[in-house]
């Protein structure tokens, strides 16, 4: 019988690679994280000293401001300083702690911002006060009725620039209420007044206003029943 050959042994199969790990997220660049609440009131700080210093012009400064609270990012934030010499000298640092307040509830943001650019912006009715409320009115109007609010900290600070505008605060008769603003070529009146009760709500009232006006006073009739609620 004729012999014959046998078929080649098959070549073995090499094993399968391993899948390549995938790529790690590239970092996010600064400019690009969100901005907070604080950030934003950092960068208007400066451009409103910058107003009071005469670097910014009305108009400039109510332009910039709106672009603050548009913001949402740190990257577009920062262009809105950065031809201001305190730009380089504010908020590198972490935030002072505040007193402790263990009888009043933190439950909201702390501050809140009404622009009135040509035109009006009102806060009234039932709302929750913010520890820091600030009002800007350039050719326009700011309302602040506190008188139905609830007061969720011992003490509110409301930050005023009137520039050919105007911002009415009315208070309840019950809290007390403090000034320290000025008037420049406008009036800034602020009719202080200390409640009887030790535990209300303190309000200040501080700003400035140029060729407009600031009143604040309590409205009559008007008193919290409670302070928390």
């Amino acid at each position: 019988m004729p012999l014959t050959k046998s078929a080649p042994a098959p070549a073995p199969v090499a094993p399968a690679a391993a899948p390549a790990p995938a790529p790690a997220a590239a970092p996010v660049a600064e400019g690009e994280l969100r901005a907070s609440d604080a950030d934003r009131d950092r960068i208007a700080d400066i451009l409103r000293e910058a107003l009071a210093e005469g670097r910014l012009q009305p108009e400039e400064h109510a332009e910039r401001i709106d672009a603050v609270y548009r913001a949402k990012t740190l990257g577009a934030l920062e262009p809105l300083v950065r031809d201001l010499p305190v730009a380089a000298t504010r908020g590198s640092g972490p935030a002072p702690a505040h007193d402790a307040e263990p009888d009043w509830a933190r439950t909201v943001p702390e501050s809140e911002n009404l622009v009135a650019v040509f035109g009006g912006s009102t806060r009234k009715g039932r709302w929750r006060v913010r520890r820091r409320t600030n009002a800007l009115a350039v050719f326009g109007g700011v309302e602040i009725d506190l008188t139905e609010a609830v007061f969720e900290h011992r003490e509110i600070v409301i930050n005023v620039v009137a520039a050919f505008g105007g911002v009415d605060i009315k208070v309840p008769e019950n809290v007390s209420l403090r000034g320290s603003g000025a008037g420049i070529l406008g009036g800034f009146d602020v009719r202080t007044y200390e409640a009887q009760d030790p535990d209300a709500p303190v309000i200040h009232v501080t700003g400035f206003a140029v060729f407009g006006g600031v009143e604040a006073k309590p409205k009559r009739g008007k008193r919290l029943k409670n302070l928390r609620a």
